[in-house]
Order: structure tokens, then sequence, then C-alpha cells
């Protein structure tokens, strides 16, 4: 069990009148791992949270890719970025790297795989869902690894797989190849008997070295659901620790990104006139509550919020925000104005009270937010909408091709509404084909769209 303390101490030996580090060299032999052993050792607080968080990411755009039916080359490509940034995982082999850096980044995939199995094992479908995109980051670090390093590690973890004799390979010489074959029984490889690459023969099945990743990405899925199920088991423990729970309830949520930080800057400070030219830029959530805004010259207090400080994102700084918001709620008084708005839009650039320097809401902020209620216009309209609401919504955007409003609308059925959100930025920017990244915050969208437009970026 993983145990955590407030403040991180370096471990440290006696050495004479020094103390030396304790350097962690060989405690995770190879860069594979079927995480069967549960971590031991203490971490801080801000390790857990941030480790879970950065491994969710990846995963979250795995999600993505398996749900756009992307292989799993494509994904090599697509994640390798991604994967780098948030969960490297270097080979034996990488002479750039020190013993200690490659301990210590296998430790982060430990114990962040663990942590997530904490969040992800509450449910059937929370753990159907961390069993699929863990079996595919499992399968594109296999398919990167070294040869020599993936045959030490499957041989570290003794399966009960025959290796196929010499002589057996010569009396099937029509039916095996000269490659390497497992003999395993045929359920265990069920895809590959249904597309006919194995030999079958008694029950058994004859697997060449080329197709071991489906043998052995089978049994990282089922010990992974047995681990799942036994974790819910014992999930009421944590009970005890009032630290772990909310951030464990958080990442069950199923989308956490890091916080997105803008890089335009050539757009420069926006004018409160220019709203309205920049609405073809906003995401269909800011884009609903601009409309509200100007169909009912008022928005409630979370509506005003959130899209203000979306605004901000863009680069509306506060005199600009002023004037907007005042012309903007032109059924209002000067003097209620004052007195009721005003403070606020200062308080939200850190002008006013704590002044506390506000940023703009990230999707998954919004979604865990207050639902909006009657009369509210703030929220994701990919969650809060009517089907029927939200297809009129999305053909006012121009979207009105069947196929495009039925994969959105599927994207929506599976909850996945940060896919459904970047298909309609691919769908209303044709030539852009499939973006790098999924859309995980207003400001992304309007960034990625305002760019393109201006030709900022060769790519987005």
């Amino acid at each position: 069990m993983i145990v955590l303390r407030s403040n991180k101490k370096r471990i440290t030996q006696n050495n004479g009148n020094s103390d030396v580090q304790v350097l962690r060299y060989n405690e995770y032999p190879n860069r594979l791992n079927f995480y069967l052993e549960e971590p031991r050792e203490e971490i801080t607080i801000e390790e857990f949270e941030n480790w879970a968080i950065d491994r969710l990411y990846v995963l979250s755009e795995i999600e993505s890719g398996l749900f756009r039916n992307k292989t799993l080359k494509e994904m090599d490509i697509m994640l390798k970025p991604l994967i780098e940034k948030h969960l490297p995982l270097g080979s034996n082999t990488s002479r750039s790297l020190k013993g200690s850096i490659l301990d210590q980044e296998r430790k982060k995939d430990h114990y962040s795989h663990y942590i997530l199995k904490l969040a992800f094992c509450r449910s059937e479908e929370l753990r159907n869902r961390f069993i699929r995109a863990e079996m595919t980051l499992f399968k594109l670090r296999f398919l990167q690894d070294d040869a020599k390093e993936r045959l030490a590690f499957i041989n570290s973890l003794n399966f009960d797989w025959e290796m196929v004799s010499e002589d057996e390979k010569r009396s099937k010489l029509d039916k095996l190849s000269d490659s390497l074959q497992r003999n395993v029984n045929f359920d265990k490889v069920c895809d590959l008997v249904e597309k006919r690459k194995v030999f079958l023969e008694k029950g058994k099945a004859y697997v060449p070295v080329s197709e071991q990743i489906s043998l052995i990405s089978e049994e990282f899925s089922l010990r992974l659901e047995k681990s799942l199920e036994l974790t819910a088991r014992i999930l009421p423990r944590l009970d005890e620790d009032d630290r772990l729970l909310p951030i464990l309830n958080h990442l069950s949520l199923g989308f956490a990104a890091p916080e997105y930080s803008s890089t335009i800057t050539t757009i420069g400070n926006i004018t409160a006139s220019q709203i309205d030219s920049l609405v073809k830029h906003f995401p269909l959530c800011q884009r609903n509550l601009h409309l509200n805004l100007r169909k009912d010259k008022h928005l409630k207090h979370f509506g005003r919020l959130q899209y203000g400080l979306f605004l901000k994102g863009i680069g509306l700084d506060v005199e600009e925000a002023l004037i907007f918001w005042r012309k903007s709620f032109s059924n209002t008084s000067d003097e209620r104005f004052n007195k009721e708005y005003r403070y606020n839009v200062r308080h939200s650039y850190g002008l006013e009270g704590n002044r506390r320097n506000y940023k703009p809401y990230s999707c998954q902020q919004i979604l865990t937010g207050p639902q909006p209620g009657t009369g509210d216009a703030h929220g994701c309209p990919f969650r809060h909408f009517s089907i029927e609401n939200l297809n009129a919504a999305l053909e006012s955007m121009g979207i009105r091709d069947s196929r495009a409003l039925k994969e959105i609308n599927d994207a929506v059925v599976e909850r996945h509404y940060h896919i459904a959100c970047t298909k309609v930025f691919e769908f209303t920017h044709p030539s852009i084909g499939s973006l790098q990244e999924s859309i995980c915050h207003p400001n992304q969208y309007f960034d990625n769209s305002y760019t393109l437009e201006k030709g900022i970026n060769e790519k987005i």
C-alpha cells in the first residue's frame, strides 16, 4: 500500500561523516510492468496527485484514439510527444539516461498505475475503461521495447507457455514458420484464431513471435481485471484517510488534463467591440453563453463567471471587460450595474477582494462545477443539452451532415464530451484533418481556431 507523507524527505544512509543519497538502482529491472506488486514506499501527497493526473492525461488521449478507431501505429505517432512529456519510460539500453533516472521513471509509472486503479475500480464501467486504455498503453510500449528486453520481461513472468521445439517445427514444416513459436491453449488467443493467424491442433494454438503481443496483452488484461476487482473490495479501508478520497473522487470523473496556457502571442489585447467578430472561433459552450447574453441582455452568476474568464483568457483586459459587460447589460441601469456587477468583473481579474488572479475554466472544471438550472446558460452543451437542442446548436455552426452529427452524438452517448467537442472543431475546420490532441479547454479551442485562420502556426 502507498504511504503518504506531508513533506518529501531524502532517503539517506550514514557514510562516516557525511550522508550519501541512496539510489534505487535495479528495483525495476524491466521497462515493461504487469504491476503485480503493490507500491510500498512513501510518496508525498503532491506526487500522489500529480503522477496520477499525468497518467490520466495519457490514458484520456489513448481513449480518444481508440474511439476514433486509430491503429496502434497511428496512436504511437500521435501519442509519442505526449507520453515523452507526461509519462516517459526509458529502456535499459538508453545510454543518455542514468540508472537513477530510469528508476524514477519506472517508479512513477508503477505508482501512477496503482493510484488510478484505486480511482477506477469503483464500477464495472470505470474498470472496463481503465483496462482498455491501460492495455493499449502496454501494447504501445511492448512494440517499442528492445527485443532482448522484451524477451527478458516475458521470461520473468513465468507463463505456462510451451516453447515449440525444433523437432516439432520440422514435423509441421508446412504449418509453422521458422520464427520462434509458443504453444498455448487456443482460448488465450481468440482474436488470433478468429483472424486465422495461428495454427490450431488438439486445442492448442501455435503463436509466432510476431503475434505475441496479442497473447501477452490478453494476459495483462486478465490480471488487471482481477486486480481491479480485488482493489474494489479493499477500497472502503481508505475512508480512514481523508486526504485520499477527494483526489480519487476527482480522478474517477474520468477526464483530467494539465492546466492549459495559451500559446498565442500575436493577437494582443482585444477590445469589447471585437467580441462579436470572434465568436466564430468560440467552442460551443462559450458560443452558447454569448448568444444567450445577446438575446437576454443578461447572464446569471455562473454564466458570467464562465464566459468572463474565457474572454479574459483570449485577451480582453479589465477595462475592456467592463465596457463589454456594461454594453451587454443594456437593460440594466448604470447604478445597478456599478452596484451588482462591476465589483465581480474586477474581482475575476484579481483587482478586488483577495486579489486572486482567476484563470479560465477548463473542460474538467466546467463538467464538475455547478450544474445549470432553469434560466442558466453555463455548463457543457454536450453534457447538459438534449440531443435535439444539441443538434440544433451544431447545425447553427454549419454541421448539417447526418454522418457528422451521428459521430458527435455517439461520443456524447458514450460520455466522451471532450471527443465530441474535438469532432466539432474538426468538422468546422475541415482543412486541419485530425487534431493532434483532444480539446480539453475552451481557450485551447479558440487558440487552435484563431491560429488556423491567421496562419500563425503551420501545424496545430
